[in-house]
């Protein structure tokens, strides 16, 4: 083999080790906030987050829009989400619709709040069509437009195979 081939091997091998650890993080995080152990939760997100890991930085994000173990701030909680959202989480962008709606951390914004909720209930999350359904309602019409041009911009970025 030759030494940039088990270099690559190397690198690649390196990647698939840190996302099981990474996983492992997380899993170990969600233990500890089922046991109130929120400090000790953050310091297992926060290395998985801030490789890139999704779900850790969406339980970062709850914990920042709860006040678990950190004081609440919903700014950090829309970015922490908004991270997490833009790699397909379903759960983070139903919580950056969330924001979007109610204007907390962010100013208001009716269709982007529509747009993340669809998202979200492509991506699988439940609870969004319902949320989705009930922001269109305070929409006009040009704002349903505006939204549904967002959401085929995003859409192909973030569920390409859907």
């Amino acid at each position: 083999m030759s030494v940039l081939k088990r270099s690559i091997a190397i690198s690649l091998l390196s990647a698939v080790l840190c996302q099981g650890s990474a996983f492992a993080d997380v899993e170990k995080g969600r233990q500890l906030m089922e046991q109130s152990r929120f400090q000790e939760a953050m310091t297992e997100f926060l290395p998985a987050a801030q490789a890139g890991n999704a779900d850790a930085e969406e339980l970062i994000g709850v914990m920042y829009a709860m006040g678990l173990g950190v004081e609440r701030d919903d700014r950090r909680a829309f970015e922490w989400y908004l991270r997490a959202s833009m790699k397909a989480h379903p759960g983070a962008q139903s919580g950056v619709g969330w924001y979007y709606e109610v204007g907390r951390g962010v100013a208001k914004d009716l269709v982007r709040a529509y747009m993340w909720y669809v998202l979200s209930a492509i991506g699988g999350d439940p609870d969004a069509a319902i949320s989705q359904e009930e922001v269109i309602k305070k929409m006009t019409k040009e704002q349903v437009r505006e939204a549904q041009i967002l959401i085929a911009d995003y859409k192909t970025h973030l569920y390409p195979y859907d």
